[in-house]
């Protein structure tokens, strides 16, 4: 039965995580594989279309910055048609840093899949992260987004290669490659979201289309459809406040919170609460 393998109450709880972890530096990927290990989702048969469960409702997420980012998303529209040349120079960042992420992907991510994906990698990835954000203080770059020359967008597309070690974050690896190529803060976490949506949204592409099916015969439709939409909602709020509160703040209190996660990861482990 459908219910046995994804609750509406489950459905819920994902895409709560889902949107609140997907944006932040924190590895939205690696919360999703801790939390559903503890609530047994995707266990058995279901493994597979449970996975392209996770990167399924990542479109709640995707949805959330495209709406955020409406006005540059608008620019990007304008540079592909020759209409906008910042929105174009930006497009461009965003296609040459997404290509060595996606060109890795293909070649290792279901060898990356059996490896890594499980809790003992996401406490190590969310321990040496949460160091780094502590430890590591970044210089303000003054470069804007439609600045960034080839070398640096490959520079951040290559970072963007290590965040496929679940618990590394994306968001991470793009937001210190920006401010290490000369980004400014806000240009950094920008990038961090756009190239986020990009790389997201060719995910979730691929999955659909090779999973498809297996997500609506052992999920049906509802669930998937209320993870997106909690993912969407909580999503629109994490962006706003991460971007509210860098104006304010640094960023350690996301190393803090990665090493408590992390901790309670080894105390769990220890406990055997993991299947």
């Amino acid at each position: 039965m459908l219910s046995s393998l994804l609750t509406i109450p489950e459905a819920i709880l994902l895409g709560i995580v889902e949107g609140i972890t997907e944006f932040l530096p924190v590895s939205s990927t690696g919360h999703l594989l801790v939390v559903g290990d503890l609530i047994g989702f995707g266990a058995g048969q279901s493994g597979d279309a449970a996975d392209a469960y996770y990167v399924s409702i990542q479109f709640g997420a995707i949805l959330a910055v495209l709406l955020l980012y409406r006005n540059r998303v608008a620019s990007l529209a304008r540079g592909l048609v020759g209409r906008d040349p910042d929105g174009r120079a930006v497009l461009g960042a965003l296609v040459v840093s997404f290509v060595p992420a996606a060109a890795v992907g293909v070649v290792l991510g279901d060898a990356i899949k059996d490896a890594l994906f499980g809790p003992v990698p996401v406490a190590v990835a969310w321990t040496a992260g949460g160091l780094l954000l502590l430890l590591w203080r970044p210089r303000q770059g003054v470069l804007g987004l439609h600045q960034l020359t080839t070398g640096r967008c490959l520079a951040v597309g290559a970072a963007q290669c290590v965040a496929m070690w679940p618990g590394v974050s994306r968001s991470l690896v793009v937001l210190v490659a920006g401010l290490a190529v000369g980004l400014s803060l806000a240009a950094a976490v920008e990038f961090s979201f756009l190239l986020g949506v990009v790389t997201l949204s060719a995910a979730t592409a691929l999955d659909l289309v090779r999973h498809g099916g297996d997500i609506v015969s052992q999920f049906g439709i509802l669930r998937p459809a209320v993870g997106g939409l909690v993912a969407f909602l909580t999503a629109v709020v994490a962006v706003r406040w991460m971007v509210g509160y860098l104006t304010r703040r640094s960023l350690a209190v996301f190393g803090w919170y990665r090493l408590v996660a992390a901790g309670v990861v080894v105390l769990m482990l220890a406990s055997g609460s993991f299947t």
